[in-house]
């Protein structure tokens, strides 16, 4: 079924579609709900060979609402043909690409057509919510209305779901690579972002969320072969090489792809969880990656953590990064608060190790360094001196019941708390002041319950703990509310989880003394 409009619509949604089930419940419902009239977009879903019964009930869904189309395919295996085939089909002004099982913020086509047309822009990037799934953070701390990948934080964001202009793609002949692979969404969102004229981040309402399902089935988290990966990712950077010079730029933007998609998967409880032969393989094929594309200024512009991780994976040591990871594991933030009011609370918080502060030490050279419990990590891997410097602990608001996710204005502060049972040792303790300012959260659209809490970014890390307060915001303009939530039950699966943390935090210590 076609579009029923003659005249081309501003944005056309494009959905790969493959067994999503009831999964694809909040993204129907959202679409149905948009702030921008039916007349005004449309929506391309490409059913890549359902067998679910999802092709008979987007044909229903197409036929009640003349703005819905449903295009038939063989099974590609992989949600590149669906878009570049939604891309061919699209009449819109702008392509705004979904996945079947994510869904958007009621505003979010109006808004971000608003956005692209106000400046131009031939791609747009919404805030992203996730629910079960990491999304960027840093980049949404404000609007950037001409933001561009080699100074800003674009790179964090090589997922598709965003807007693009559609004469741009159609001028750069950007597609997808078709084919059952990894990261053909790395591939095509660099092209465009080096193609773009203006690039634009819409930060101050929720557009896109990004959800898990359940069951983990979502194509993200299906198990990889190592070897395919990497060569996917060779393919990312190639890209990046042609466009850039050797050097700070090239260095930074492939910074990228050591710190997520290698470092990090050597990290805590992924690396540890995972099949002792994939771990080695993947470990094998990283290091082949390293020393064959990253340059020293790569890893060297890393947090010490992953500088860290980065050192033993080019001295071949696994056994090493196996106990790195687990002391990781043991990481997480505390945190309490004083002086609570409607309009400014002060909260403290540090960074933990297994139920202990996590420590550094002021060497006799003046540097400040990590201190880890495995040996043979060159003392400048270790180094935090810039970093302890850049640390810092924010105070977010957090919607109950949804994703959305904010950082409320403060003022931070760090304090080093000498070890008296160590010389030179220390730790750091995070003082912020936030103001709470509901205007602020989700451009105003913000009734309802926001639980607070903190992030500390420390040295690579970025660790949350909840603070035991809420912000009740009413739908008649009432003054908000401050309130403490209802204490969290102590489950099984907590007290499981406690206990793990403190197992892998023991045994961290005990393989140090040996």
């Amino acid at each position: 079924m076609s579009s029923a409009s003659s005249s081309p619509p501003k944005v056309s949604v494009v959905v790969p579609v493959y067994n999503p089930g009831p999964h694809m419940d909040e993204l129907i419902d959202s679409l149905l709900h948009q702030t921008m009239a039916p007349g005004e977009f449309e929506v391309i879903f490409v059913d890549d060979g359902s067998t679910d019964g999802t092709g008979a009930r987007l044909d229903r869904l197409a036929a009640e609402h003349p703005h819905f189309e449903v295009v038939h395919i063989p099974n590609s295996g992989w949600p590149s043909r669906p878009r570049n085939l939604g891309i061919e089909r699209a009449r819109g002004r702008y392509v705004q690409f979904a996945d079947n099982d994510d869904w958007f913020g009621a505003e979010a086509l109006q808004r971000l057509y608003a956005y692209a047309e106000e400046n131009g822009s031939d791609v747009v990037v919404g805030r992203m919510a996730g629910r079960g799934r990491g999304v960027p953070r840093e980049l949404f701390r404000k609007n950037l209305p001409d933001a561009r990948p080699e100074k800003s934080a674009l790179v964090d964001s090589l997922t598709p779901h965003k807007m693009f202009r559609r004469s741009f793609l159609l001028d750069h002949g950007l597609r997808f690579p078709e084919g059952r692979r990894r990261l053909e969404d790395h591939v095509f969102v660099m092209a465009a972002y080096f193609a773009a004229r203006r690039i634009s981040v819409l930060a101050d309402y929720v557009c896109y969320y990004h959800v898990a399902r359940p069951d983990h089935s979502n194509a993200g988290f299906r198990a990889f072969d190592p070897a395919g990966y990497f060569g996917n990712l060779r393919e990312a950077l190639d890209i990046v090489d042609a466009n850039t010079e050797p050097g700070a730029v090239r260095d930074r933007l492939h910074r990228r792809w050591l710190r997520v998609e290698t470092v990090e998967r050597l990290s805590g409880k992924r690396f540890l969880d995972a099949p002792e032969e994939w771990r080695a393989d993947f470990f094998r094929e990283a290091r082949a990656l390293v020393a064959e594309r990253f340059g020293p200024g790569v890893a060297a512009g890393l947090p010490a953590r992953q500088r860290a991780a980065a050192e033993l994976l080019v001295q071949d040591r696994i056994d090493a990064v196996r106990e790195l990871a687990a002391w990781e594991r043991a990481v997480r933030a505390r945190a309490t608060v004083s002086a609570p009011s409607a309009e400014e609370i002060t909260a403290t918080g540090e960074l933990l190790s297994g139920g202990s502060p996590l420590t550094f030490t002021h060497r006799a050279d003046g540097a400040d360094a990590l201190a880890v419990p495995v040996p043979g990590i060159p003392a400048e891997a270790l180094d935090v001196t810039k970093a302890l410097r850049n640390a810092k602990m924010d105070v977010l608001a957090r919607r109950r019941g949804g994703a959305e996710e904010f950082f409320v204005p403060s003022r931070t502060s760090l304090t080093r708390v000498p070890d008296p049972g160590d010389p030179g040792g220390f730790r750091t303790v995070h003082t912020t002041v936030a103001r709470l300012a509901p205007d602020t959260l989700n451009s105003g659209r913000n009734a309802g319950t926001w639980d607070l809490k903190v992030r500390i970014n420390s040295c690579g890390w970025q660790r949350d703990a909840p603070l035991p307060l809420s912000l009740l915001i009413a739908t008649d303009g009432a003054p908000p509310v401050l309130t403490t939530p209802p204490a969290r039950p102590v489950t099984v699966l907590r007290l499981k989880r406690a206990a793990r943390r403190r197992t892998a935090a023991l045994l961290a210590r005990l393989r140090a003394l040996v």
